[in-house]
């Protein structure tokens, strides 16, 4: 491995921080010589939060080194910390405290993913392909914990090991999965909260050519219901369908309200009819025996 530049500084709690077993020590690296993890899926935002990372890194610098491992040349791949990096170059920084470590692939993958998903309010796109990276990841490690098929096709229920890990059951880890089926329009109506989540898994098992004819139903109406993408769904397996005789099933589920009916009778016209001492009361009685009495000469 190439000589690092920069100053190691050794740390103390970086073990409980980073999950290091053994001994570690922290160098400054510098930022531009670090990419980005590949298919990262944890959004980093120029919001208030970062605002105030910012203003935290201007005044102590990064506290808590991040985690690289080599790229091979003369780089390095970011595992975690990708926001300290982003509020690093903000403030100005030109190297950062790091720590570099020897990872696989699947391993990078893994590590990546448990720095991150345990962070406070994350969008649902980002728990989708979190979850769906380290499945695939702990899979080809072959980890077997259940032979057992389940709905989304995990041979080995690595599945049911993430839902442990993350304190979620195992069948949500397999909805949040199946999310990272859906065209980036409607995943993003999800993020948004203009997708229910349920409504946008049952689109996942739908093809893509037609989830952008829902996602433009979606957008000009401002709304879908449950009941349109299950009969949707069954018109599928009986035959193809295009996107007029889609929008025509999903008109098929809407109730039409009939028109409220309104008839007015004025005070004036009521008078000729009954006596001066009839109340509004004594009149409405009247009215509905004779409209009843009507109702049945009718039938």
């Amino acid at each position: 491995m190439k000589s690092r530049t920069g100053e190691k500084i050794k740390l103390t709690s970086i073990d409980e921080l980073l999950g290091v077993v053994n001994e570690e020590s922290a160098m400054e690296i510098e930022i531009n010589r670090i990419h980005a993890f590949k298919d990262h899926p944890f959004k980093v935002l120029d919001d208030e939060k970062m605002a105030d990372l910012v203003e935290s890194v201007k005044t102590y610098g990064v506290l808590t080194p991040v985690l690289l491992r080599s790229d091979g040349e003369d780089g390095y791949e970011m595992i975690s910390g990708h926001r300290r990096m982003h509020a690093a170059v903000i403030a100005g920084l030109v190297t950062i405290p790091a720590i570099v470590r020897e990872l696989s692939d699947d391993d990078a993958v893994i590590a990546m993913v448990d720095a991150n998903i345990q962070r406070e309010e994350l969008l649902p796109s980002e728990k989708a392909f979190a979850y769906r990276m380290k499945l695939e990841a702990m899979k080809r490690q072959g980890v077997r914990n259940d032979l057992t098929l389940c709905q989304n096709g995990t041979k080995y229920r690595t599945d049911v090991v993430i839902a442990e890990q993350v304190g979620e059951s195992a069948r949500n880890v397999q909805r949040y999965i199946r999310l990272t089926e859906l065209i980036p329009e409607l995943l993003d109506m999800v993020d948004a909260k203009k997708l229910n989540f349920t409504i946008a898994v049952d689109i996942s098992y739908i093809e893509k050519e037609i989830q952008k004819w829902i996602y433009e139903y979606i957008r000009d109406t401002g709304f879908i219901k449950p009941k349109q993408i299950t009969a949707l769904r069954k018109q599928l397996e009986e035959e193809p369908v295009n996107q007029g005789f889609m929008i025509s099933i999903f008109n098929s589920c809407i109730a039409v309200k009939a028109p409220e009916r309104k008839v007015v009778l004025s005070g004036k016209k009521l008078t000729k009819y009954f006596p001066e001492d009839y109340s509004e009361t004594d009149m409405e009685k009247v009215i509905e025996a004779l409209l009843e009495q009507w109702k049945r000469e009718q039938e």
